[in-house]
């Protein structure tokens, strides 16, 4: 009997191809070249800075986090301004960006329907999953129904190549005539700008999913990695992201690098957005109890001599601890429905309320002393 025959490879997608092909090429060739014969301008260097931080932002604040995830509202002029350097950032629509994004969260490391499936490899995930006709990637938009009611978004998707085409090319010849440096600030602004978007954003597809910790789940590969968030504008934290999805926030600790929520709520307060989602601190507390949890009865089962009084005692310790975050969590959510149920039938009192938002944020307290304590019981453990 033969063996099984190899299956063909999709076939490729030559202009996805050839674009990476060429503009990688051409950074890395000319960017050395041109610097090394004629050097860049200050004004090269801050067109190629802005240009760079707008796209990175109209991906993260604007495709992602309000389009794809719904996680806010924005004015008007905070969209167009995400469409045009989202449609600069060469990423595709938002109708195809975000179809896949959302496919991507719905099956999530399935091999066969997420669109760039981290369990099929780095390069896969990086950016194979764009050069070949791949099922798994093929836009399905009845996952945007709420985006496709949005004529600015239908506009772009509509015209999408000519205005890629045009934003690529016009804002960089643009600003090379205002500065008197066209060819300096193409290279730079235009071709080096684009190579270092893309890369950097497919890393939260690749490395993202490979490198880094999982602190809220191991339901899936995403993991929080401080180091990718800063060249990501705050995506790096991933495994908070594919848990709560729908907060506008990935670092959620006010010191976690995520320059995309403070953009977010910074425009807050002057009304360019409004109705941002958090994820309740109790829930955020209660993941992490969850995974402590978990990893602390792994340890315990590798642990040998189970007769040992010390290893019996860590053992009771963490059942305990358990057991007071079942009743905390039971607290929680006795306490939270009492004050809908008030608040529904409109007869509850302002210092009622207050007592029973009092009640919820001391449980939370004594959440975040429970992960103190368990990280304590961790550190024996090991």
């Amino acid at each position: 009997m033969s063996a099984n025959p190899i299956p063909a490879k999709p076939p490729l997608i030559w202009a996805n191809a050839l674009m990476f092909a060429v503009t990688f090429a051409a950074a890395a060739v000319l960017v050395p070249w041109y610097g090394l014969k004629y050097g860049f301008t200050g004004a090269d260097w801050a067109v190629f800075a802005f240009f760079l931080i707008a796209n990175g932002m109209a991906i993260t604040a604007g495709y992602h986090r309000l389009w794809a995830h719904r996680t806010y509202d924005a004015h008007l002029v905070l969209r167009i301004f995400y469409l045009i350097f989202g449609t600069m950032a060469l990423q595709n629509s938002a109708f195809i960006w975000c179809s896949g994004h959302r496919s991507h969260h719905l099956y999530v490391d399935d091999v066969d329907r997420d669109p760039y499936s981290a369990r099929r490899g780095f390069w896969f995930s990086h950016i194979g999953w764009m050069l070949r006709e791949y099922p798994s990637g093929k836009p399905d938009f009845t996952n945007i129904p709420d985006l496709k009611k949005d004529r600015l978004l239908d506009f772009q998707h509509r015209h999408y190549v000519a205005l890629a085409v045009g934003l690529n090319f016009g804002l960089p010849i643009l600003a090379g005539v205002i500065f008197h440096d066209l060819w300096g600030m193409l290279i730079l602004a235009g071709v080096l700008r684009l190579v270092w978007s893309h890369h950097v954003t497919f890393f939260i597809n690749s490395l993202a999913h490979m490198w880094g910790t999982r602190p809220y789940t191991e339901d899936n590969t995403a993991r929080d990695n401080p180091a990718l968030a800063v060249v990501t504008y705050g995506e790096g934290y991933h495994n908070f992201h594919h848990i709560f999805a729908h907060d506008y926030r990935n670092g959620v600790r006010w010191w976690q690098w995520d320059p995309t929520k403070w953009l977010i709520a910074g425009l807050e307060p002057v009304g360019l957005t409004r109705r941002l989602k958090r994820t309740p601190w109790f829930q955020v507390e209660r993941a992490l109890l969850a995974m402590q949890f978990k990893r602390a009865e792994r340890r315990l089962a590798d642990l040998t001599s189970p007769g040992h009084s010390h290893i019996e005692q860590l053992r009771a310790r963490v059942a305990h601890e358990y057991e007071a975050f079942l009743a905390a969590i039971a607290d929680w959510a006795r306490v939270k429905e009492q004050w809908l149920e008030e608040k529904r039938r409109a007869v509850i009192e302002h210092w009622q309320q207050s007592e029973l938002q009092g009640k919820l944020r001391e449980i939370e307290r004594a959440l975040s002393r429970q992960r103190r304590r368990m990280r304590v019981l961790h550190a024996q453990l090991a």
